[in-house]
């Protein structure tokens, strides 16, 4: 056992605190990892206050973890110490489902073991997240990070919204010569426009707010459309070959849905806290549209994207915080006052 110190949430209503707790021994086939630096995702403050009503307290959140190799196991061969490694959303699944086989564990059939808040569907021991100095994972759920070391705070979010936005835009095979949709440009959405840009589809970031404008499209987008500007949706009916939705807040989805092309997607991957209003079924099946859900991806995926990122020069755009400021992130995130991922900078944990 490892001694280790974080930051949890005890209930739905107070704020995150200082908590110590104990890592298990690493084992031979685990990896020990000094965390440097967590993202802060939108999911860790469902958990923390329970809006999604599956939260184990304590909870540590934090699943896009960046640190460094300070322990192997006797039967690691893919890491060393010293190595930069990555964490994500997911630290087991049951390795033998249909699922799992084909690297697949997002949907393990028997429940994944997420990085925080206790395996996913039930049964076995809290698990304890990103926001603490350490942490011990098995080397089947440990990433390779080849970005350059300055770089490494802004990795960080790739390990849940680079993985989010990208496994969608691989499954539906986005590239050049399409139109393509991003719908929200927040944490999410922004790794969306550049990972779809950077794949050579022609990205159309759809936003509320006019002033996003700029910023749209020096993250890589070609067009920038007011969604509540009627005439400017109106000029874009089915034209779409993909729309990817990162909105996290319940909207109507029909407005996004008359865009598409016949037989091309609208993939949801935000999850918000209430339902979405139901769409019209005439809009799907009078253009054999489709309406789907995408949930972070594989390890093997997940490599993938890392790679993917690095060959294409793509990290987050993040402001970084000490831990000692994360319930205040918690608040501005929540009004969206963020460019556009929170990193804490796991230092900040010596004085907490």
């Amino acid at each position: 056992m490892s001694s280790t110190i974080g930051y949890a949430a005890f209930d739905p209503s107070t704020p995150l605190a200082p908590y110590s707790f104990s890592r298990r021994a690493v084992g031979p086939n685990d990896v020990q990892i000094e965390i440097l630096y967590c993202g802060v995702c939108h999911s860790d403050l469902h958990t923390a206050r329970n809006e999604w009503n599956n939260t184990l307290y304590p909870s540590v959140p934090g699943h896009e973890i960046v640190g460094r190799v300070t322990a192997v196991g006797e039967s690691i061969s893919g890491f060393k110490v010293g190595d930069i490694a990555g964490v994500g959303c997911l630290v087991d699944s049951c390795q033998s489902c249909a699922s799992c086989g084909e690297g697949l564990e997002q949907y393990c059939e028997n429940g994944f073991v997420g990085t925080y808040n206790g395996p996913a569907f039930g049964g076995g021991e809290n698990t304890f997240g990103g926001y603490s100095d350490n942490i011990v994972v098995d080397q089947k759920f440990v990433l390779r990070i080849s970005h350059t070391e300055d770089n490494l705070a802004a990795v960080a979010p790739l390990l849940c919204a680079g993985i989010t936005t990208y496994s969608p835009l691989r499954q539906w095979k986005v590239g050049p010569g399409q139109k393509v949709g991003v719908v929200g440009l927040g944490g999410l959405g922004h790794m969306a426009v550049k990972i779809a840009n950077a794949m050579g589809a022609h990205v159309v970031l759809f936003t509320t707010s006019p002033d996003k404008k700029e910023d749209a499209l020096r993250l890589g987008a070609s067009e920038v459309v007011v969604s509540k500007n009627k005439d400017e949706m109106a000029a874009h009916l089915n034209s779409f070959d993909f729309i990817l939705n990162t909105v996290a807040a319940p909207h109507n989805l029909d407005a996004f849905l008359s865009l598409l092309k016949r037989d091309a997607t609208m993939t949801l991957v935000g999850a918000p806290a209430s339902p979405h209003p139901s769409p019209s079924v005439f809009g799907l099946i009078f253009k054999r549209r489709r309406l789907a859900g995408s949930l972070i991806g594989g390890i093997a995926e997940t490599q993938e994207m890392l790679d993917f990122c690095a060959e294409h020069s793509i990290v987050s755009d993040i402001e970084m915080i000490d831990i000692q400021n994360i319930n205040e992130a918690y608040e501005r995130m929540l009004k969206s006052d963020v460019k556009y991922r929170f990193v804490i900078d796991m230092a900040s944990l010596k004085s907490a």
